[in-house]
């Protein structure tokens, strides 16, 4: 029996094209955000129901891993209608984590910085309509029990800070 050419090419192209061999799988690089500092924030992943200082529900809380476990993709509500989301990413070129906040309000946070006593502190600032800078500190702890701690932190014009939520994250 005859085989064409073609034929024979493609069945040995097929054997070279294989797996490779042990040595190059070894060589190969990590994959992308795999390093300890894109983990950082890992703690904060999962679904959550999210409970203010009085312990009524305040929301609820979706954190994914997503776009190849490069970023955190967070996606809040609330039972009054109320939508946010952010997405949150570790800038290597930097050295800081990074958040992008949007809501149903229309509002937009970004907010940049990292770890700190093993608590996740994010901060920026917001100028509002009428002009005034307001600075924002929002502060991500793990609990013992598995629990999160968000502490939302304002400064005014004055210089002084006061608590805009202070929540606590329990897993559904």
């Amino acid at each position: 029996m005859r085989f064409p050419k073609t034929a024979l090419l493609v069945a040995a192209a097929g054997v070279t094209l294989g797996a490779a061999p042990a040595s190059q799988a070894q060589d190969a690089p990590p994959p992308p955000c795999s390093a300890a500092e894109y983990r950082a924030f890992d703690f904060w992943i999962g679904e959550w129901n999210v409970y203010g200082p009085q312990g009524k529900l305040a929301g609820t809380n979706s954190i994914r891993r997503e776009y190849g476990g490069c970023v955190l993709h967070e996606r809040y509500e609330t039972p009054r209608g109320y939508h946010g989301e952010s997405l949150n990413i570790y800038d290597a070129a930097r050295d800081v984590w990074h958040q992008t906040w949007v809501d149903s309000s229309g509002l937009l946070l970004l907010l940049e910085g990292g770890l700190r006593d093993g608590s996740m502190v994010l901060e920026g600032e917001v100028t509002g309509a009428d002009g005034n800078v307001t600075r924002h500190r929002i502060t991500w702890t793990p609990n013992d029990d598995g629990s999160v701690r968000q502490h939302w932190e304002s400064m005014d014009a004055s210089g002084e800070w006061s608590t805009a939520f202070d929540g606590k994250y329990v897993r559904k």
